[in-house]
């Protein structure tokens, strides 16, 4: 469908990336990934056309279209979110209009058997099914649906898009997107403004999206879960393997040791060789050999080993001086600007305690955390315990870098006693060396802003390290190593993310934050959402019985016979339907986790009994995903025979 032929790009003397071709087909799930500075925002901006490519061409058929996500936007402020997130359907308007066109042509035409009628009669066939693709007629219906998917509530629709923050507009950017329905969908870090259930939200609308993907993201379950072909630029090479992410890198470390084996057996070859020919080129009898080898060295192809990012960032915090055994404290917080945020938030952390803090976007979890450092008032108590110190990292720390300093400057300007002969090092370990010191924040990329920040922390020994979307920015491997460090941190760690993979393993808590107060949940990011999943049912449930008892009450002598007879039917028909599913989802997690189990231990030199384990997951997930649906479906249509009694 899509063909990149032959890309180059750069920038003066510089080449971002040289001779990029690969095809991109209909139904393709494409994460496209490379170390900061590959190139791969440039890349989507080519492709999309929003800037040109040194040399090279895109070639695209005259029919399909393109939808592209930058990570920055431009919107019209003034305008309602429903009215910015209608304008998705530009096209659909297009089209009816081309239709109506179309058709009152052919209606005033009788050369039936012309070319060219034949060809007015294919533009109105492909009109009609691009429309119904795009789903005309429902405009507004599927319009609120999109946005209430990626978190908006009801009462949002008529707000102005200067209300929101950045993170919102982006979503509404995406609901446009998601709305076209383009043939190639580009995704350039969706998920950074999103909260986790959001995510979630999303992953179930890509997995059954009917266009092409190509995806940038450091989420690596983001990736896992969308993707099924992974594309590495390294510069000059384009590494196209038919696989998610996670299986992709160990393809690519098992190839790296391929190259580096074959290198390190040419090298002895040519050393060999060499050898050789010193010891018979002196002798008469042997020269002509020695000749032939020298030849065969000059037109040997010499192996490379590709540029394969290994370099990463590597440190570990400070011991953390001893604090009291409370750390943080609050009863009965409750915060308001125009309207209220949250009330009765009552909360504990012991010292060396581990917690995320999750909720949905505009929950108050960076409110909250703003209010433990002071930098906030609120209406109830909170207190810190004593000898408590706090590092702070704000979702928009990079951003409050001093852009005419330095990086050595940002970091020798703040840094007090000893710390301050060990700088170089410190900066050194994240990956900041030579001429990089020099260089000013302006000019430093959002993960190399990104990474200093996180270097500021380690001046000083906190500990309590209150740390607010900390991955956003970072790559795979810088990610990794702050997680690393973090789970050795010997102090107490509160941490605000929507980064699952991230979370997994880190934190012995998840308090999520609502408007009515703190749920807390004991374990990691993995327990938090198989719980909320449990919580749903058992809500369910408990408000089913409810409603029931209700209405049994209040209007069973109002009906007939006949009519209660027939309401008992179909409700004891949706009440069994509803636990068959859930019986159905239970048993298929179970599954799951079991299937989860054996790929951790995967071994992949037998490839068909590797790929049979992971198509029966992927098999076991489409299940899940449908059982949830039918569950979904069940549960609904009960509370509306309920409703209606």
């Amino acid at each position: 469908m899509l063909t990149v032929q032959s890309l180059s790009i750069n920038f003066g003397q510089r080449d971002l990336f040289t001779n990029l071709s690969f095809f991109i087909a209909e139904k393709d799930r494409i994460g496209l990934i490379g170390k900061n500075g590959a190139g791969k925002s440039t890349l989507m901006k080519i492709i999309a056309g929003r800037i040109s490519a040194s040399s090279g061409q895109v070639l695209l058929p005259k029919e399909k279209t393109i939808g592209y996500l930058p990570q920055e936007m431009e919107h019209e402020e003034e305008a309602s979110i429903l009215y910015e997130a209608s304008r998705a359907f530009e096209e659909i308007n297009r089209l009816e209009e081309s239709v109506e066109q179309l058709s009152t042509e052919l209606g005033e035409r009788s050369d039936y058997e012309s070319d060219d009628y034949n060809a007015l009669i294919q533009r109105l066939s492909e009109a009609n099914d691009r429309l119904a693709i795009l789903g005309g007629g429902n405009m507004e219906q599927q319009v609120q649906k999109v946005l209430q998917g990626l978190g908006f509530l009801p009462e949002d629709m008529h707000r102005q898009m200067k209300e929101f923050s950045g993170g919102w507009k982006m979503r509404v950017e995406l609901a446009k997107l998601l709305l076209m329905q383009p043939n190639v969908l580009l995704l350039d870090e969706p998920t950074n403004h999103l909260d986790i259930e959001s995510i979630e939200w999303l992953e179930s609308f890509l997995k059954n999206y009917s266009g092409a993907i190509v995806l940038i993201s450091h989420d690596r379950v983001f990736l896992d879960t969308i993707t099924n072909r992974t594309i590495e630029i390294t510069g000059h090479k384009v590494h196209d393997i038919k696989a998610p992410y996670s299986k992709y890198m160990e393809w690519r470390a098992e190839d790296m040791e391929r190259q580096e084996q074959a290198y390190k057996n040419q090298q002895k070859y040519i050393e060999d060789t060499q050898r050789n020919i010193e010891k018979f080129r002196a002798k008469k009898n042997k020269a002509a050999f020695a000749q032939t080898l020298i030849k065969k060295l000059d037109k040997m192809e010499r192996i490379e080993i590709d540029n394969f990012e290994n370099a990463q960032i590597n440190f570990t915090f400070p011991p953390a001086p001893r604090s009291g055994k409370v750390v943080v404290k609050t009863e009965n917080l409750e915060k308001s600007f125009d309207k209220p945020v949250f009330k009765n938030v009552n909360l504990s952390i012991a010292r060396q305690e581990k917690v995320a803090l999750v909720g949905k976007n505009g929950a108050g979890k960076t409110t909250l955390t703003r209010i433990i450092l002071e930098e906030e008032s609120a209406k109830g108590e909170m207190s810190i315990g004593h000898n408590v110190d706090i590092g702070y990292y704000a979702q928009n720390q990079s951003e409050q870098l001093d852009p005419s300093k330095t990086v050595f400057e940002v970091l020798d300007d703040e840094a007090t006693g000893a710390i301050r002969t060990q700088l170089r090092a410190l900066l050194g370990a994240f990956l900041f060396s030579g001429e990089d010191i020099d260089k000013k924040v302006s000019v430093l990329s959002g993960g190399e802003k990104a990474r200093l920040a996180l270097c500021k922390l380690l001046l000083h020994p906190y500990n309590l390290l209150i740390l607010d979307e900390p991955t956003n920015h970072l790559d795979m491997r810088s990610k990794e190593m702050l997680k690393r460090a973090l789970q050795q941190f010997d102090g107490t760690l509160i941490v605000v993310s929507h980064d699952r993979d991230f979370l997994s393993g880190l934190t012995e808590m998840v308090y999520e934050v609502t408007p009515k107060g703190l749920k807390q949940y004991i374990g990691d990011i993995q327990e938090f959402l198989k719980e909320k999943r449990a919580l749903s049912i058992a809500a369910y449930e408990a408000d089913v019985k409810k409603k029931v008892e209700i209405k049994e009450e209040t209007s069973s002598n109002k009906r007939s016979y006949e009519e209660r007879k027939e309401f008992e039917r179909q409700k004891r028909k949706l009440t069994n339907a509803v636990g068959k599913h859930e019986r159905s989802v239970e048993l298929l997690e179970n599954e799951l986790a079991q299937l989860q189990e054996q790929i951790a231990s995967l071994d992949y030199s037998d490839q068909a009994a590797a790929d049979k384990v992971l198509n029966l997951f992927q098999e076991k997930k489409k299940a899940l995903d449908a059982s949830m649906s039918a569950w979904e479906d069940s549960t609904l249509q009960l509370e509306e025979l309920l409703a209606d009694e």
